[in-house]
């Protein structure tokens, strides 16, 4: 199975859509509540698409469910590694690291078998993503704590990506099983936010996010509509390759980063881009 250049442009544009919804959370004063508001907004968009899909098959079902619960584990993470470090930083540990992971479990569970090309584009496409997040020892927007909550969502992020890649071949319709994800993977959580402030945080949360929802929906959209770009094309491809193919969201969060949230741009940076943008033409060829 090879990605076909409309699916490849496709990925390209979730990439995209990927980086601006983090960006929005990065620059949030409350990465928690935001995070957990943007994905709960998701069943308002997911509930009209189920109802002129209808329900995923019977077969799906497992992995939806196994999704929602390793989803909740992606949110407090990502919450985490934005708290505590840049978007610049945290994001590209978090997806460059998850595509090597990737690529073992899509042969493992999926009996997918990359070419040497395909094999070498992810390596490269890796490592370039880690070298954008690389910064000197002590430098601003980088702390253990940060590093320690982007490795641990890189491992989460491999796994709900088999997952899910194995769901949406079960259920035969990308739309059908991404709104049926996007609907029951974001209450659990901002429920969770939620419980874990006294009355008093509860309150000024709901007026948080009273005042934040119009914008919020917009990283919904830009949520939902990466996901599903990517479950659909992990149906026309490769699972292994569009998950190093989406990462090039790094070159998009990058931009953002400096050019919005004024985060630093240097040589280290520089390399990821380039190694990145090298990892894609190999990726493409191969």
């Amino acid at each position: 199975m090879t990605m076909p250049f409309s699916v490849f442009l496709a990925v390209l544009l979730g990439a995209l859509l990927h980086a601006s919804w983090n960006a929005l959370i990065k620059s949030s004063s409350d990465k928690a509540l935001d995070t957990a508001l943007i994905h709960s907004l998701g069943f308002f968009f997911a509930l009209p698409l189920l109802l002129y899909t209808g329900l995923p098959v019977a077969a799906a079902w497992p992995y939806l469910l196994a999704s929602t619960l390793i989803h909740i584990g992606y949110y407090a993470a990502l919450s985490g590694a934005y708290q505590h470090g840049d978007l610049g930083f945290s994001y590209p540990i978090m997806r460059g690291c998850a595509p090597l992971l990737v690529a073992l479990g899509s042969h493992a569970f999926l009996g997918e078998s990359l070419s040497t090309a395909a094999w070498l584009g992810v390596a490269v496409i890796c490592v370039g993503v880690v070298a954008l997040g690389l910064l000197p020892a002590g430098a601003k927007g980088a702390s253990g704590k940060a590093l320690g909550f982007a490795l641990c969502n890189a491992a989460i992020i491999a796994v709900y990506t088999v997952v899910d890649g194995l769901g949406v071949r079960a259920a035969g319709d990308a739309v059908a099983y991404v709104a049926a994800l996007f609907l029951f993977d974001g209450i659990p959580y901002l429920l969770l936010v939620l419980w874990r402030r006294d009355a008093a945080g509860r309150r000024l949360a709901w007026r948080y996010m009273a005042g934040r929802w119009r914008i919020a929906w917009l990283g919904t959209l830009a949520s939902l509509g990466s996901y599903g770009i990517a479950l659909w094309a992990m149906t026309q491809a490769p699972v292994a390759v569009v998950a190093a193919l989406r990462e090039t969201s790094v070159l998009f969060a990058a931009l953002i980063g400096t050019l919005f949230l004024r985060e630093a741009f240097g040589p280290r940076r520089a390399l990821g881009v380039g190694m990145v943008l090298a990892g894609v033409m190999v990726l493409r060829g191969g």
